[in-house]
């Protein structure tokens, strides 16, 4: 248990000196400007209290009784208070807003640095994390993270210089009666980190509790309609309940800790005032100490002032550890692993001299070579992307227990449509994750047009391949930015031929707005079928040389399919293609056919073949054996 809470202390540690580099790197100069002025705002804050005793004994007590006092230094001493009292005011004028400023710069890099590293993280991270938890680093740690930076931070330190500047003080008008403050000390240590420490584990626990309900809600929106078709309300109720219940109980446990913290510290200051009063009295009539009235009213101000800042940070504290166990989760996505890319082979612009050889170009010519330099000459070759994609005996599965793929070799030459048959979980899919490098191999090899793959840099790679998945997704944004997406230098007119290249044009311009059209949610204005005919259009407009079509018509009723078949004609001619279907109509003029199952290539060949040898493919084209 001491182990477990070590480590945390350590983390716990180590997170606070990262998210502090955050602030000091970005924000040097503002953050001394800030220490500076908390640091003269505390002394003005204490100097009310030692003004009591020079103000007591130096001229109020000695004024007493005198026929005509003279009450100019008197004048002058509050003068200069007024003018320390109004430093204290600026200074934390000063200090809270460049807070403000300095809380939303750091929000803002964190939040840059986040999304920058998302967007190199490899696709099993999404697998393994939902939406909703992934959202809510983005929305609930730095929302406590903003809290912390603007307000706890600022009161913490205001807080440590308050208790060295009131310490001295003490110190100086009585070394006696400041041993009872340094007992007190000992005492507020450990009360702070007893209390604390049980109430930072559960506000660890309360921010893990928090993602997983607002990963859970998300999903459950998501899936609203097959909640309600299946009338499973009650269950998802229970399942939530559960969530809920686990939050409740630590953000309860968290919350009881750190309000007890502010009612114990503040009882211990009250009792520190009364022993204070108490021995000081003693002193003063013993004579013992040199005690004055102004001694013992500036001293038991400060005892005021002493446990005070104590009380803030518990006051503080709750805010501090959330934010600091959001800011752990936080630093776990920014050193999550990025997607490893040890490629060097690019795609360029090609055009052919008039021997027919590869040159390089600047300009877009619609012909692509991958430019391969060679380390050990130093020397660079040209090889011209025409789509010839080869296996050579890939294994591979998403875990060691897991094997999905068993010792696959295809091939598909240029200008080629291979489709790929079976039931799930056969492997269909894993085969084109495979070839965009979502995930890497560990055995065998794929080349494309002769090269290693992972020699290939990820975004040449990417470029060339166009994907068309089932699951499609349009960003919010006008109908034009959603085709736009597949070649963001696509011009209108170029959008346009997509379009009409997917049979998407004509339902298009029947919108209120044309093109100009502004999708949300995931365009749920719009049917399945429109929302794949865009989809499609999208893979158009990048032109690549390989497409991919993942179940590309399965949403598309019978009646747009055999339109859209026709544009997706259009759209493969001259391109390798690769095509995942479940309607085996569609795959009929493939030139090869692979049927998978459990992982392995049991039949290949193009249709007439596959029906001639009356196995697998021909019980499912007969309908003799079903797709599961």
């Amino acid at each position: 248990m001491n182990k477990k809470k070590q480590a945390l202390s350590k983390n716990t540690l180590a997170t606070a000196k990262r998210l502090l580099k955050y602030v000091t790197e970005t924000y040097k100069m503002q953050f001394i400007i800030v220490f500076i002025c908390i640091l003269i705002s505390a002394v003005a804050s204490i100097s009310v209290s030692l003004s009591l005793k020079y103000i007591l004994d130096d001229f109020i007590l000695p004024l007493i009784g005198k026929k005509s006092p003279d009450f100019t230094e008197f004048y002058r001493i509050l003068m200069i208070l007024g003018c320390i009292f109004a430093a204290g005011i600026i200074a934390t004028f000063v200090y809270t807003r460049l807070m403000v400023y300095i809380g939303q710069g750091v929000l803002k890099r964190v939040r840059d640095d986040m999304f920058t590293h998302m967007q190199k993280l490899p696709i099993r991270y999404f697998d393994q994390n939902t939406n909703g938890s992934i959202m809510s680093l983005y929305t609930n740690d730095t929302d406590t993270l903003r809290q912390m930076i603007s307000q706890s931070i600022p009161q913490a330190l205001m807080s440590f210089f308050t208790i060295i500047v009131t310490f001295i003080a003490m110190l100086l008008l009585s070394p006696l009666l400041t041993l009872l403050a340094i007992a007190v000390i000992f005492v507020l240590v450990f009360v702070t980190n007893k209390i604390g420490g049980n109430s930072g584990k559960y506000f660890v626990s309360q921010q893990k509790s928090i993602a997983d309900v607002t990963g859970y809600i998300e999903e459950q929106m998501n899936g609203q309609r097959v909640v309600k078709v299946f009338n499973h309300e009650q269950k998802s109720e229970t399942e939530f309940d559960a969530y809920n219940e686990a939050l409740f109980e630590s953000s309860a446990k968290a919350n009881k800790y750190a309000n007890m913290m502010g009612p114990v510290i503040g009882n211990i200051g009250n009792l520190q005032f009364v022993l204070t009063a108490v021995l000081g009295g003693v002193l003063s009539v013993s004579g013992v100490g040199g005690i004055t009235l102004g001694v013992m009213a500036s001293y038991l101000q400060f005892t005021k002032s002493f446990t005070q800042p104590f009380m803030q940070v518990a006051q503080q504290f709750n805010a501090i550890v959330m934010a600091l166990a959001g800011a752990e989760r936080i630093f776990a996505l920014i050193d999550e692993e990025p997607e490893t890319d040890e490629g060097y082979v690019k795609l360029v612009n090609m055009k052919k001299d008039e021997n027919g050889n590869i040159v390089e170009c600047k300009e877009h010519t619609g012909m692509w070579a991958w430019k391969h330099p060679h380390s050990a000459d130093g020397s660079v070759s040209y090889t011209e992307l025409t789509g010839d994609v080869r296996f050579e005996n890939v294994t591979f599965g998403y875990d060691d227990n897991n094997v999905i793929l068993k010792n696959i070799s295809l091939y598909a030459k240029p200008g080629q449509k291979l489709a790929f048959v079976g039931s799930t979980g056969a492997g269909k899919t894993t085969i084109t994750n495979l070839i965009n490098r979502f995930y890497n191999i560990k055995e065998g090899k794929i080349r494309y047009d002769g090269i290693n793959i992972n020699k290939i840099r990820l975004e040449d790679l990417r470029h060339s391949l166009g994907i068309v998945l089932q699951d499609t997704h349009l960003f919010t944004g006008t109908i034009k930015e959603n085709i736009r997406y597949g070649n963001l230098e696509a011009t209108d007119e170029d959008i346009y031929r997509a379009a009409k290249l997917a049979h998407a044009d004509q339902f298009i311009r029947m919108l209120p707005k044309g093109y100009d059209t502004m999708l949300s949610g995931d365009g749920e204005e719009l049917s399945q079928g429109q929302r794949q005919l865009l989809s499609i259009a999208r893979a158009a407009v990048a032109d690549p040389p390989v497409l991919i079509l993942d179940e590309a018509t399965s949403s598309i009723d019978t009646r747009t399919e055999s339109i859209v078949q026709k544009g997706m004609d259009n759209l493969m001619k001259g391109r390798t293609v690769f095509v995942i279907a479940h309607r085996l109509s569609t795959i009929r003029n493939s030139d090869a056919i692979m049927v998978l199952d459990h992982g392995q290539i049991i039949e290949r060949g193009n249709h007439e073949e596959l029906i001639k040898q009356k196995g697998t493919y021909y019980q499912l084209y007969t309908g003799k054996l079903e797709l599961s």
